[in-house]
């Protein structure tokens, strides 16, 4: 090896960084978040709700939200190491009825690849996402996190975000009644 060895001793280290989704993302976008959810909600959720998941209106959902989003502040992010996509965020302005800390952005989706978690992803999709919504002149950051997902709990405590005390139930769209989950929303001034 000729020229300048890299920093760190000499050890080459992967490409890792966050950029926003492009067409093209949206596919590895939802195998990512079925894949996700299929780890973390598996349990919470049941497999007649995860089967239920159509893969293709989800991919061509994530192909509007990155070639046509409705508006400022709308963005897909991904995490890649190196070529390959292993995480996603999506965020966009915080809706007027949840204003009460002015302008600020919403976290709607958030999610690492199973296999990828726990290698700094995570921490560098929010880092990304933070620094946009300050760009667009935000000075929070919110999301909903479903009471009992102790992983995502963890996650978002240690990046500084905590609950406010919102608490919201959604219902599936599965058998008679539905199964329902609670959520709580987490805040961070940034």
């Amino acid at each position: 090896m000729s020229g300048p060895l890299p920093l760190g001793g000499g050890a080459v280290s992967a490409d890792l960084s966050v950029r926003p989704a492009i067409a093209g993302d949206e596919e590895a976008i939802t195998a990512i978040q079925l894949a996700a959810w299929g780890q973390s909600h598996a349990e919470r959720l049941g497999p007649r709700v995860l089967a239920q998941l159509d893969a293709a209106a989800m991919t061509a959902s994530w192909r509007v939200a990155i070639t046509a989003p409705p508006g400022p502040g709308y963005r897909v992010l991904v995490a890649c190491a190196g070529p390959r996509v292993v995480g996603l965020a999506s965020v966009v302005p915080v809706p007027a009825q949840d204003a009460e800390l002015g302008a600020g952005g919403l976290v709607l989706a958030f999610e690492v690849a199973p296999g990828d978690q726990r290698a700094g992803h995570g921490s560098r999709l929010l880092a990304a996402v933070v620094d946009l919504v300050r760009l667009d002149g935000g000075g929070h950051v919110q999301t909903w996190v479903l009471t009992d997902d102790e992983a995502r709990i963890r996650f978002f405590s240690q990046a500084g975000l905590g609950p406010d005390g919102a608490m919201r139930s959604l219902t599936t769209a599965t058998g008679p009644e539905g199964l329902q989950v609670r959520e709580a929303r987490w805040v961070a001034l940034i």
